[in-house]
Protein backbone atom coordinates (compact mmCIF):
# COMPACT_ATOMS: atom_id res chain seq x y z
CA UNK A 1 0.00 0.00 0.00
CA UNK A 2 1.42 3.47 -1.03
CA UNK A 3 0.78 6.13 1.43
CA UNK A 4 -0.11 9.65 0.84
CA UNK A 5 2.47 12.18 -0.26
CA UNK A 6 0.85 14.78 2.06
CA UNK A 7 1.71 14.82 5.79
CA UNK A 8 -2.44 16.21 6.33
CA UNK A 9 -3.39 13.30 4.40
CA UNK A 10 -1.71 10.65 6.04
CA UNK A 11 -3.01 12.66 9.27
CA UNK A 12 -6.46 12.42 8.10
CA UNK A 13 -6.18 8.87 7.16
CA UNK A 14 -4.85 7.91 10.87
CA UNK A 15 -7.82 10.07 12.26
CA UNK A 16 -10.32 8.06 10.34
CA UNK A 17 -8.97 4.77 11.62
CA UNK A 18 -9.17 6.87 14.84
CA UNK A 19 -12.72 7.17 14.30
CA UNK A 20 -13.45 3.35 12.87
CA UNK A 21 -12.18 2.00 16.16
CA UNK A 22 -14.13 4.32 18.77
CA UNK A 23 -17.19 3.35 16.46
CA UNK A 24 -16.16 -0.15 16.55
CA UNK A 25 -15.41 -0.26 20.03
CA UNK A 26 -18.94 1.63 20.52
CA UNK A 27 -20.53 -1.10 18.60
CA UNK A 28 -19.10 -3.61 21.28
CA UNK A 29 -20.10 -1.92 24.26
CA UNK A 30 -17.94 0.25 25.78
CA UNK A 31 -19.95 3.58 24.64
CA UNK A 32 -17.70 5.66 26.56
CA UNK A 33 -14.26 4.83 25.75
CA UNK A 34 -15.30 4.87 22.08
CA UNK A 35 -16.78 8.45 21.99
CA UNK A 36 -13.75 9.69 24.66
CA UNK A 37 -11.44 7.93 21.45
CA UNK A 38 -13.02 9.97 18.72
CA UNK A 39 -13.32 13.10 21.05
CA UNK A 40 -9.41 12.90 21.38
CA UNK A 41 -9.10 11.69 17.59
CA UNK A 42 -10.76 15.15 16.49
CA UNK A 43 -8.53 17.12 19.21
CA UNK A 44 -5.16 15.71 17.99
CA UNK A 45 -6.37 16.28 14.02
CA UNK A 46 -7.10 20.04 15.23
CA UNK A 47 -4.22 20.54 17.00
CA UNK A 48 -2.36 18.57 13.65
CA UNK A 49 -4.25 21.14 11.01
CA UNK A 50 -2.51 23.80 13.08
CA UNK A 51 0.84 23.36 12.72
CA UNK A 52 1.17 21.74 9.42
CA UNK A 53 2.08 23.89 6.27
CA UNK A 54 -0.49 24.90 3.92
CA UNK A 55 1.24 22.71 0.82
CA UNK A 56 1.38 19.88 2.84
CA UNK A 57 -2.31 19.73 4.56
CA UNK A 58 -3.63 17.91 1.21
CA UNK A 59 -7.40 16.38 2.87
CA UNK A 60 -6.67 17.84 6.45
CA UNK A 61 -7.88 21.11 4.80
CA UNK A 62 -11.77 21.67 4.30
CA UNK A 63 -12.21 25.26 4.58
CA UNK A 64 -9.63 27.83 5.84
CA UNK A 65 -7.59 27.11 9.36
CA UNK A 66 -9.29 28.71 11.61
CA UNK A 67 -12.60 27.19 10.37
CA UNK A 68 -10.87 23.70 10.49
CA UNK A 69 -9.33 24.58 13.88
CA UNK A 70 -12.16 25.62 15.41
CA UNK A 71 -15.06 23.17 14.13
CA UNK A 72 -13.00 20.15 14.70
CA UNK A 73 -11.80 21.52 18.41
CA UNK A 74 -15.34 22.00 19.07
CA UNK A 75 -16.49 18.77 17.78
CA UNK A 76 -13.53 17.19 20.09
CA UNK A 77 -14.24 18.35 23.12
CA UNK A 78 -18.21 18.36 22.93
CA UNK A 79 -17.54 14.45 22.57
CA UNK A 80 -14.94 14.50 25.68
CA UNK A 81 -17.19 16.50 27.32
CA UNK A 82 -20.32 14.54 26.13
CA UNK A 83 -18.44 10.86 27.22
CA UNK A 84 -17.33 12.35 30.83
CA UNK A 85 -20.67 13.86 31.83
CA UNK A 86 -24.07 11.67 30.50
CA UNK A 87 -24.73 9.44 33.73
CA UNK A 88 -24.12 5.63 32.90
Amino acid sequence: MKLPRSYGSRIYLLHLVAVAVGLGLIAVGPWRVGVLVIGASFLVAAAFRMVVPLDHTGMLRVRGKLFDVTWMGFLGASLVVLALIVPS
